[in-house]
């Protein structure tokens, strides 16, 4: 009582339980001591004696109650009178509050939630299953008094499951949903409809990530590191980062910029392949950025001849969202573009803040940068996708703003030579070793 636990003597507890079965209702005295004593015999003149072990039995209860407040025990356990062929009789019954009675306060959330809308009826129907403990009335539960609160109980609960799946469905939910049609699958294996509950909501988890090949949720941030299956320029919900050499070409002419490249698709599909009205949007970004020479006609005829810096990211206004033009190679005279592992990090690394700053806090859509025609051979595809995660988780300890959701887009010819799982423990490691929290004094 009160939060504390009160031991009762085996038959009192029985005593206990046989009210409880009974669901308000007022039983005798002599249903109660047939149902809890259960005598092998009936001797004669033993009523008397018998009515007495009930009532020895009640005043304990009521004592237990009282524990509860003074009063308590008179005020649940209810004494009153039955006529019968007999003579009166004496009755009892317990007079509890949903609040009082675990197995009241579920009959009624549940029943409440049936005429709820979903999103209450999800909460009303979390909150009956937490006071689900184990089978109703377990010491009991063989007994022919109890059978019928069991089953009700139990079928209630049934009904609980399945109007909790059916509300996180209805609310777009499928995740939270899932774990209670597995239970409820595994509580009824030989149930067909519980089968097909489950079938239907693994169909629904699929459709709905659709492409995704890996998710992660990096703790302690409400951003997510995924990878998709597909290709860049449909990600359309995402700001784009686009690989550039150090000059910034975009004329798709097969010799400078080949056709094929995620540049060359940029301007056929972003730009209608109006590759100088690109031009324009670079050339207004790197106004403010510092270049580092300027070949001559003679050293290189084609193309454009001012170098900027490895890393420089120039943000391109396309509608509502930006691609980030990212230089992360060289493109020699000899128009071959070449680049390093560590001038990819160095880019990288350089990315994410100019993301930050002009991203609009937009998911971004990033390709495996690195596996094209800047010939970066020293890293295989595993091994980009894992620089790719790691700069842009250690970004996050900078600024932890940098956008909502991190996509890398791999193409279906690059899936087969990249291991996705590397990045998975990379990432799993990554929390584990120390949460990606924003600085010290951000909070």
């Amino acid at each position: 009582m009160n939060g504390a636990a009160v031991r009762l003597t085996p038959l009192t507890a029985r005593l206990l339980l046989r009210l409880v079965a009974a669901d308000g209702e007022a039983v005798t005295a002599r249903r109660l001591y047939e149902d809890v004593w259960q005598p092998a015999v009936e001797l004669p003149h033993q009523d008397l004696r018998n009515r007495n072990e009930v009532q020895k039995r009640i005043l304990e209860l009521r004592r237990a109650f009282d524990r509860a407040g003074p009063g308590h025990g008179a005020r649940i356990v209810r004494t009153g009178r039955l006529p019968t062929a007999r003579g009166a009789e004496s009755t009892y019954r317990l007079d509890l509050a949903d609040d009082e009675l675990d197995s009241a306060a579920f009959t009624r959330l549940v029943g409440d939630a049936l005429r709820a809308a979903p999103a209450s009826a999800v909460r009303l129907l979390t909150d009956a299953l937490r006071l689900w403990r184990g089978r109703p009335l377990t010491e009991v539960r063989d007994e022919e008094f109890a059978r019928a609160p069991v089953r009700r109980l139990t079928q209630l609960r049934e009904t609980a499951l399945r109007e909790l799946i059916a509300g996180h469905t209805a609310l777009g939910r499928y995740d939270l949903a899932l774990p209670v049609a597995e239970q409820t699958a595994r509580e009824r294996p030989d149930d067909p409809e519980a089968a097909a509950a489950l079938a239907r909501l693994n169909a629904r988890l699929r459709e709905r990530h659709g492409d995704e090949l890996l998710r992660h949720t990096l703790r302690g941030l409400r951003v997510d590191v995924v990878v998709v299956r597909g290709d860049l320029f449909d990600q359309e919900d995402a700001n784009l980062v686009v690989g550039f050499s150090d000059t910034f070409d975009t004329s798709t002419d097969d010799i400078v910029i080949s056709r094929e490249s995620v540049q060359g698709q940029l301007v056929d599909r972003l730009f209608a392949g109006r590759h100088r009205l690109l031009d324009d949007h670079l050339r207004r970004g790197l106004r403010e950025v510092t270049p580092l020479a300027t070949e001559s006609v003679r050293a290189k005829p084609r193309g454009r001849r001012t170098r900027y810096p490895i890393g420089t990211a120039v943000p391109v206004p396309v509608g509502n969202r930006r691609v980030f033009a990212l230089a992360y190679s060289r493109l020699g005279n000899d128009l071959r573009a070449r680049s390093a592992p560590a001038d990819l990090r160095l880019s990288l690394e350089r990315l994410w803040p100019s993301v930050a700053q002009h991203g609009l806090f937009r998911p971004v859509a990033i390709p495996l940068i690195g596996a094209g025609l800047s010939r970066i051979v020293e890293l295989d595809h595993t091994q980009l996708l894992s620089l790719i995660v790691e700069t842009f988780t250690e970004s996050l300890r900078q600024d932890p703003a940098v956008c909502p959701e991190l996509r890398i887009v791999v193409r279906d010819e690059e899936l087969g030579r990249t291991d996705l799982s590397a990045a998975e423990a990379f990432l799993r490691d990554a929390d584990e070793r120390s949460p990606v929290l924003p600085p010290t004094g951000t909070l």
